[in-house]
């Protein structure tokens, strides 16, 4: 097929009937090449992305594998520390009074302080706090004494076999005996709700929720 280039001046482009063949057909298989070439690109673009999309899919296959692998090598030790967590929690826990023995411990408390010499001028025991599966007693206590008194009352209530934290101090000068101080502290101990007392706390929460 030849074309005659110098036919190609006077080609009228709005009159395609009169276009020679061998234009004709030229421009035909270059359409054909354009339409061809453009399904090409796109088509392969969309595989190109799909492949990407399957890469980055199998990478994730494989870090979970990876990871339920670890899982499983490691599952001994995991049971393992569970049954230590378990262990430590039921420590924990006995060292929490039941509702009969808050008020002994109340009791160990003040006399705690009076054995090291300090003068209770304050002990208001403020109402519960409930949470998930024991409760908080907060206790206000204001006592006078020695600095060395307040020093081995902390440490005795601190090796109370009954989980006791103190916060919230403060210790300043007796206004009638400057060797005489004055400590203000938060004594909070906890006990483990009994299943009456958790199955209440979760129904009132449980309304609470459906009230919002």
């Amino acid at each position: 097929m030849n074309i005659d280039f110098e036919q190609l001046k006077s080609i009228d482009l709005n009159d395609v009937t009169r276009w020679p063949v061998a234009f004709k057909v030229a421009v035909v298989v270059i359409i054909s090449l354009v339409v061809l070439g453009s399904g090409l690109w796109f088509d392969t673009k969309s595989q190109l992305a799909s492949l990407e999309t399957t890469r980055n899919k199998e990478q994730e296959l494989k870090n979970v594998f990876v990871k339920k692998a670890h899982q499983a090598a490691n599952l001994d030790a995991y049971k393992a520390q569970m049954v230590e967590m378990k262990r430590s929690f039921g420590t924990m826990l006995r060292q929490l009074p039941s509702k009969t023995e808050v008020a002994e411990l109340l009791v160990d408390i003040s006399q705690t302080g009076l054995e090291n010499g300090l003068a209770f001028e304050l002990f208001k025991p403020l109402s519960e706090k409930p949470a998930e599966f024991y409760a908080e007693l907060p206790i206000k206590i204001k006592v006078s004494g020695k600095y060395h008194e307040f020093g081995n009352f902390v440490s005795e209530v601190a090796a109370l076999p009954r989980i006791v934290t103190l916060q919230d101090f403060s210790i300043s000068s007796f206004k009638d005996d400057p060797d005489t101080l004055v400590m203000e502290v938060t004594a909070k101990t906890y006990r483990y709700l009994d299943e009456d007392e958790i199955e209440a706390l979760a129904s009132s929460k449980d309304k609470k929720g459906a009230g919002t």
